[in-house]
């Protein structure tokens, strides 16, 4: 980024990109613990984080992301009863005591995660793509696998043995073998950057496919429900490879793993094949997600077209979403990024200010009014915007940049320094860490 270039508005495609996308809180990495009992197995293991620690990162995290996701649905009986499912879930595992909890995100790629505490997400895109209850106990099944194992502790705890503190923080990512892939253009309309994703092994993945049927059919419900999830995802990716980068940038789904879920199913849960898939109480619980769902599609293809930086497509693509849903909040964050892209600001700051009147509790459209106000030379109503955002969302650096900004465009080099000097010590060591940097100089501040 130019040094000046904010001041005279004169900000690339680039610029607003990184603007436009939440960028993470700062990972604090907690003390390192040292061996504890496998939950699975009884056995002794070197982990990297305690119980307690794992918790404590969720709690911190989790908001970010699910706010990097568009917020969790405004469906308040779609989310109670995906959380149902998982609490149903819970009582039959390893750590029946972990906080869990589940919800929707409006997010429309194809995903579902959870945090080491038990915080998970389906996105509605993968909502649409199921067809039975049964499916649904098999992805929350799979994730409650990962916080069982304790994945993100024993990852934790080989990096100690390399380099402490390098990645503590780690989000399963379902039915993945993802390795760590840097979300699409840098968009994050794909995986938020307010959590490291984790780069589970094969191994892992496969004991969570075990896990979760373990756990899906202990409540009740039919293993044919895996391995239809496993079929459905094999046949998305190579049908709608784009919106399963997520979940399958470093490997795709194999046959193996649809294979082994096909096996188990027949082999060890057989007497349970027989009881009637939930599709009918899916479908009900569905209902109004899936009226969205022409503009959903839309949004997919014009989330696609953004990381093409087909800008002129995608507002067209999410023009036809506005359409079909006026105020659908993820369709007009979108359209604002696009729009915001394009360095049509008055236009973008409309979508975000309809987005905050749509859903009023949720960060990510107050960053974005931030954004655009910024980019319109009204300083002061960005930084109320960026202040809305933080009493609702603590914890993101990328603020303190941006109050920076403001705080200098209203010719107060005092805050804007402190602001600055606080990005910086936040750890960020990117073009806007270096920005701050050269202010800090040119005022004296830093020699």
């Amino acid at each position: 980024m130019s040094h000046d270039r904010f001041f005279r508005r004169e900000m690339s495609r680039r610029d607003f990109l990184w603007l436009s996308g939440i960028a993470g809180a700062a990972v604090t990495l907690p003390q390192l613990s040292g061996c504890a009992t496998d939950p699975i197995t009884g056995q002794q293991v070197l982990v990297g984080l305690s119980e307690q620690d794992e918790i404590g990162i969720d709690r911190k995290h989790s908001p970010q992301q699910f706010s990097s996701d568009y917020g969790a649905v405004q469906d308040a009986e779609l989310n109670r009863y995906v959380n149902d499912i998982e609490l149903s879930l819970a009582k039959n595992t390893h750590r029946p005591d972990v906080p869990y909890s589940a919800r929707v995100v409006n997010a429309n790629y194809i995903n579902a995660y959870t945090f080491p505490g038990g915080s998970m997400a389906c996105t509605r895109g993968i909502m649409l793509d199921m067809d039975s209850e049964d499916e649904l106990a098999a992805l929350l099944g799979h994730e409650t696998g990962h916080v069982n194992a304790r994945h993100s502790a024993k990852q934790a705890g080989r990096t100690m043995m390399a380099q402490v503190g390098a990645t503590a923080v780690n989000v399963a990512v379902a039915m993945s073998d993802y390795r760590g892939a840097a979300p699409l253009a840098n968009i994050a309309t794909q995986v938020g950057a307010s959590a490291l994703l984790a780069g589970y092994s094969r191994a892992d993945e496969r004991q969570a496919d075990a896990l979760g049927m373990e756990y899906m059919t202990r409540a009740g419900y039919n293993p044919d429900g895996m391995v239809n999830l496993m079929d459905m995802l094999r046949s998305q990716h190579k049908e709608k490879p784009s919106l399963l980068q997520t979940m399958f940038s470093s490997h795709p789904m194999s046959d193996e793993r649809y294979a082994t879920a096909e096996r188990e199913a027949l082999d060890t849960y057989g007497s349970l094949r027989n009881k009637k898939l939930s599709r009918e109480r899916y479908m009900d619980h569905t209902a109004g997600l899936r009226k969205l769902a022409p503009a959903i599609k839309s949004q997919q293809e014009g989330e696609s077209l953004m990381a093409k930086k087909s800008l002129d497509d995608a507002e067209t693509r999410f023009a036809q979403s506005l359409k079909v849903a006026p105020d659908d909040y993820c369709g007009n964050v979108l359209m604002g990024k696009c729009l915001l892209a394009q360095k049509q600001y008055a236009d973008a700051d409309r979508h975000f200010a309809r987005a905050a009147e749509v859903y009023p509790g949720e960060g990510q459209a107050m960053y974005q009014r931030g954004v655009s106000k910024l980019a319109l030379g009204r300083a002061p109503e960005a930084l109320a915007a960026f202040n809305a955002y933080d009493r609702v969302l603590p914890g993101n650096p990328t603020t303190l940049f941006l109050k920076g900004v403001a705080y200098e465009t209203m010719q107060d080099k005092r805050a804007a320094s402190q602001h600055y000097a606080a990005y910086i010590r936040s750890g960020s060591k990117d073009a806007q860490a270096q920005f701050a940097f050269q202010r800090l100089q040119a005022w004296g501040v830093v020699k």
